[in-house]
């Protein structure tokens, strides 16, 4: 697969997300997914991501920028949101926020296989003092 192909189903995977198609996501995440060293799978990488947007009804993937090197694609993930109560145990409470990520992904026969990602927690954290 070439950068170029990697880099856009990359890109309709987070369309994939930002639209919440839950159904679809499946064409996106290899059903032996791994989040962080940790297998989840398919199902468990859904209740994620289903459990995110209920606590952020307002989440949007935003990508700053992508490098695509074939199996892996990195990302800087920008989000403006209003998370409801706790967000990785910071009480955020509804207040509007800034925050990014930086996201790793291997891919396997054109699906995510594995993801490491760090959140930027103390950016959140400055902004709630």
């Amino acid at each position: 697969m070439s950068k170029a192909d990697l880099a856009a189903i990359y890109r309709e995977y987070i369309v994939c997300l930002n639209s919440q198609n839950w159904s679809a996501l499946g064409q996106f995440v290899h059903p032996d997914g791994r989040y962080n060293g940790e297998p989840i799978g398919l199902s468990g990488y859904c209740q994620m991501l289903e459990g995110d947007f209920q606590t952020i009804p307002d989440l949007f993937f935003d990508i700053d920028f992508l490098v695509s090197e074939p199996p892996r694609v990195g990302s800087h993930l920008r989000f403006d949101c209003t998370p409801k109560g706790l967000l990785f145990g910071l009480p955020v409470n509804g207040k509007t926020i800034s925050f990014t990520e930086n996201v790793f992904y291997e891919f396997r026969d054109g699906r995510i296989e594995a993801v490491w990602s760090v959140i930027d927690k103390a950016a959140i954290a400055s902004q709630l003092q």
